[in-house]
């Protein structure tokens, strides 16, 4: 690329970035911004590299995982495996913005709830359109299938999230009369239920209870943030988040033999994520606590326009790149697959020579997230001119997808 064409791209990105700047209100907290899309990122990072595909006899793909091949890999999930920190800046942002409220709690409650909705409900409607039509065009129901799992299986995290949100007001009532402390019997709750599920009488227990962990597993870290965000949790308290959590998340590891993956490993027995485990909320405290101790740090380093212009984008479009990111990376294999086995992309992840392929990948699934969000974006914006009807439409859509996402059609 020559210079004539470098200089000019770079000052279009040097002003773009001082208009951010200029329009950042002074009160904003960019270390929490910053550690929200550091949390978001890395969802679409963890479901690229380790979520595969493979191709049957009649083309069509199914689900694969590098790490039902390579045990090594797992702890490259606790990297990525970021939503306590998502869950932690949630909860210290949204007991902010219901201090800051100017109606009432369940007027502050619906507008949260509608920002994470209209997503969702725009992702669903068009996959409920564009499935038949691909189907039409030729590509296999199994395909289909395969992607419409995909695309709901980060949507979970929105109805949970949508959850710990409305207990809001409660948290902040805990967090006033315990403090940090007031998450503790979160995490004595999930304890108990792993040790019925786990311990000596599991042949006893049924299984539906694990989704108890549900509520109480991802409430943890939003707790924590609540309590962080009334000033009651400090620099002390921070740092024993995070030496606890250490040592107990080896303590489940090494001891307890807790799966070492925090994401579903197809054919395994036990999983960690669904519902989470006590070694979910022991990464969780271990991350909370670095985020808080990194905070003034990561502050003064986003006083820098360039560095904080790209947090403000990822911010914009959150719920975007949540939503979408699995169908960016659907839209490059499903037409790849009907051209057959494309290394890195439709073929098995088994060797370490795929990881290094799919690592290849994630600059085109990175661009073709780009391009979606061009023209996604627009459900994340309040649907001001949509009638009662053409929301009825878009639920019926959403729910018809869900229903063939799940199997139940």
């Amino acid at each position: 690329m020559s210079t004539g064409v470098i200089a000019p791209a770079l000052g279009a990105l040097r002003r773009t970035a001082g208009r951010i700047e200029r329009d950042t209100p002074a009160h904003r907290d960019r270390a929490i911004d910053a550690l929200r899309a550091l949390a978001l990122l890395a969802v679409p990072t963890g479901h690229w590299l380790l979520g595969g595909f493979t191709l049957d006899g009649a083309g069509a793909l199914h689900n694969a995982s590098p790490l039902s091949s390579f045990a090594s890999l797992a702890p490259a999930s606790w990297v990525l495996q970021m939503l306590g920190i998502f869950f932690l800046v949630g909860g210290y942002a949204s007991v902010l913005s219901y201090h800051r409220r100017k109606g009432s709690a369940g007027a502050w409650l619906r507008g949260r709830l509608a920002r994470l909705g209209r997503p969702v409900l725009g992702v669903t409607a068009v996959w409920a359109v564009a499935a038949p039509l691909l189907y039409t065009a030729g590509v296999p129901l199994t395909t289909l299938r395969t992607g419409a799992t995909l695309v709901v299986q980060p949507l979970w995290f929105v109805g949970v999230y949508a959850a710990v949100t409305a207990l809001t007001p409660y948290c902040v009532r805990a967090a006033r009369r315990l403090g940090g402390w007031a998450a503790a019997p979160l995490l004595a709750s999930v304890a108990l239920v792993d040790f019925l599920r786990y311990g000596p009488f599991a042949d006893a227990v049924p299984s539906w209870l694990a989704l108890v962990n549900i509520l109480p597993g991802w409430l943890f870290a939003y707790q924590l943030g609540v309590s962080w965000g009334e000033g009651r949790i400090g620099r002390r308290g921070a740092w024993l988040l995070c030496a606890g959590g250490t040592a107990l998340f080896a303590a489940l590891l090494v001891v307890f033999h807790y799966p070492a993956s925090m994401v579903g490993v197809p054919g395994a027995a036990r999983t960690n994520s669904h519902p989470p485990s006590l070694l979910v909320l022991a990464l969780a405290a271990a991350q909370s606590g670095a985020a808080i101790l990194v905070r003034d740090r990561l502050a003064r380093l986003l006083a820098r326009p360039a560095l904080w212009a790209p947090v403000v984008v990822v911010n914009l479009c959150a719920m975007t790149v949540l939503c979408w990111h699995q169908s960016a990376m659907l839209a490059a294999a499903v037409p790849a697959a009907a051209l057959g086995a494309i290394p890195g992309l439709t073929t098995a992840p088994d060797s370490l020579l795929w990881i290094v392929q799919r690592l290849a990948w994630m600059p085109v699934f990175a661009a073709l997230l780009v391009l979606i969000a061009r023209y996604t974006r627009r459900f994340e914006a309040p649907w001001t001119r949509t009638t009662v009807a053409r929301r009825t439409a878009a639920g019926l859509l959403s729910a018809g997808f869900a229903v063939f996402a799940l199997g139940l059609a």
